[in-house]
């Protein structure tokens, strides 16, 4: 079944199917929930206490013609007793909502986002980043604030409906019924409501993450918009996203508001009715006035729960679309999944020493009908080999480098780590904790962190010092560049390194793969987009961090490929050459023409990318 096949499923259910789906994602919900709603039915008794001492006062103290002060005195008393136990009652409870409710959706929001870092690299492609982003923020806020506010609200309502239907029928039980059956229709319409809510709310959340998207791709893209003047281009798409958000908000507050109305109208009927009924019952003496005043006052606190329904239906539905859009990542299987989580039992350990890596019969396609990106490749690459992986736009090479680190998994085939004289361990049995501690990879645009210089470099290595720090630097050869900083290694990159340029980001996530000390490195060409006086400190820094290393670089620049010990060529999904520089060079085929291109390309320039 696909992903969207799953989401179709879930946005089909009902609300209640939602929440029990969530309720078992969220245990410390769940235990938190009985005791809670116990201190809802304590917290009703203050309400509930006036009209029963109304009632003994008209009955016991008024209606004898003497009044019974005696009994007031007690009445008033015992009132404000229960009305203090109701104040500590209505605190504990809210307390307790709230700490229950943030440690279970804190807990909820943790796995859904580190369930999206467990998706494919496809499955994150295929989703708009500020789409998943508001899942895992906006979705679960929006959650919280129904939990928190609806929540109380509904704990109460709940109590206060129970509490106020046993009094009445212990006064009445032909009044009782009669105010039960008045809101019999208004029970079956709610149904309809519910529906009709919940698919208005699915589409306003859905209109949320457009937003969020649209606003976070312009943040991210700005230098882009300012280059190009295209402001007013992506104001227009912000502002159909916003006015799109808009709309559906509208579309789901007219249903809101039509059941406000029933609910009101209801709610005058049924007070009618009781007038009218509870007379003629008094008048046949089956009734006391204060019995009557009493029970108006019943029918009060039943229906206020019923006028304030339509709110927390509001709130329930855009929280359970919220909710359901949350579910929804968490539920969609991981394609790629940690054996160490999966089948302990089977997880295999790396060999011990340098990594070479084996492609047997590998094939790959990035969709079902797409054609294969890389068809039955079987190749392999000795340990402490440089070897660089050359070939036009499309032709196969980064896809690569996502299967030797397992970002995916071959369509076709299976890619192995290890050696002759060790053995051969297949990728899908080594858990993601030893790949990852044995395997880098650097990409091409050096992402990093918002933090300082030495914080960006300890993610390779934690635990380490600014000293220890500055001296891989200068082991890398980048002394120079440090102390050009304005405070060393301590210097703030700001957010997505943009405090650096491309090329000394690029230093930076050279630095943070040498002190991961990987026995395998792939490397998405560092140098491809860099000036010449940066390309010369990465290519140093770069000789010493390959040094002894089994290392796969994608090759943007065929200057790379000189220096490598054995180059590869793809073309087509096929790997269509192999063999030295100096081999290839010499000989008919792809390499030849791409390297006799490069070097008309590039004389007396830069060296471009091919």
């Amino acid at each position: 079944m696909t992903d969207a096949t799953v989401a179709a499923d879930h946005r089909e259910e009902g609300a209640l199917a939602t929440l029990r789906r969530g309720l078992r994602m969220m245990p410390e919900f769940r235990r938190g929930l009985p005791a809670t709603f116990a201190l809802a039915l304590i917290a009703t008794a203050g309400r509930v206490v006036v009209p029963i001492a109304v009632q003994q006062v008209i009955d016991r103290g008024l209606a004898a013609g003497d009044p019974d002060l005696g009994i007031i005195t007690w009445l008033v008393l015992a009132c404000a007793l229960v009305v203090m136990i109701t104040a500590v009652a209505v605190f504990r409870m809210n307390v307790r909502l709230f700490r229950t409710t943030e440690t279970a959706l804190a807990g909820l929001r943790v796995r859904a986002f580190r369930h999206v870092h467990d998706l494919s690299v496809l499955h994150q492609q295929g989703e708009r980043r500020g789409s998943l982003v508001s899942r895992v923020t906006s979705d679960v806020d929006q959650l919280s604030v129904f939990m928190q506010w609806g929540g109380v609200l509904g704990l109460v309502s709940v109590g206060q409906l129970v509490v106020a239907t046993v009094v009445m029928s212990i006064y009445s039980w032909q009044l009782t019924l009669l105010v039960l059956l008045c809101f019999v229709p208004l029970a079956i319409a709610v149904r309809w409501f519910a529906k009709r809510l919940a698919a208005a709310y699915g589409v306003v959340r859905e209109r949320v993450g457009d937003v969020l998207g649209a606003v976070a791709e312009s943040v991210v893209g700005a230098p882009t918009v300012r280059a190009y003047g295209v402001g007013s281009r992506t104001a227009n798409r912000i502002d159909t996203a916003i006015d799109r958000q808009y709309r559906a908000q509208v579309d789901a507050q007219k249903v809101t508001a039509a059941v406000f109305v029933s609910g009101e109208f209801v709610a005058a009927f049924a007070n009618a009715a009781v007038v009218v009924v509870g007379v003629l019952l008094g008048v046949a003496g089956e009734i006391s006035a204060g019995t009557l005043i009493a029970f108006l006052f019943l029918v009060t606190l039943f229906v206020a729960p019923v006028q304030t329904a339509s709110e927390v239906l509001n709130e329930a539905q855009n929280a359970v679309a919220g909710f359901r859009r949350v579910l929804d990542v968490i539920d969609t299987e991981a394609d790629i999944r940690d054996p160490a989580i999966d089948d302990p039992a089977g997880v295999r350990e790396l060999p011990a020493g340098p990594l070479g890596v084996r492609f047997d019969h590998v094939s790959f396609r990035y969709a079902p009908t797409a054609p294969k990106a890389l068809d039955g490749v079987d190749l392999t690459v000795a340990p402490r080999l440089r070897v660089a992986i050359v070939g036009e736009t499309g032709s196969g090479k980064t896809t690569f480098a996502k299967l030797v680190t397992r970002l995916m998994d071959p369509v076709e085939g299976r890619v192995l780590l290890g050696s002759d004289a060790a053995g051969w361990v297949p990728l899908s049995e080594v858990a993601f904790a030893s790949l990852r501690s044995r395997v880098v990879m650097v990409p091409q645009d050096g992402f990093l962190f918002d933090a300082t210089v030495a914080d960006n470099v300890r993610y390779g290595r934690p635990g380490m010092t600014d000293a220890e720090v500055a001296a891989a630097f200068d082991e890398l050869g980048l002394t120079d560049w440090v102390s050009g900083l304005d405070q060393g290694v301590a210097t703030p990159v700001g957010q997505r390194g943009e405090s650096l340029s491309a090329g000394e980001r690029q230093l930076v996530a050279v630095a943070r793969a040498y002190v991961a000390d990987p026995d395998l490195l792939v490397l998405d060409e560092a140098t491809s987009a860099v000036d010449p006086a940066t390309e010369q400190r990465l290519t140093r820094a770069l000789d010493t961090l390959t040094d002894g290393r089994t290392t796969l670089t994608i090759a943007h620049r065929l200057s790379t490929a000189e220096r490598a010990d054995e180059v590869l060529v793809v073309d087509a999904g096929h790997v269509v050459q192999r063999g030295t520089h100096a081999e290839l060079v010499d000989a008919e085929g792809p390499y030849a023409r791409l390297h006799a291109s490069w070097r008309r390309s590039s004389a007396g320039e830069p060296t471009p990318a091919v």
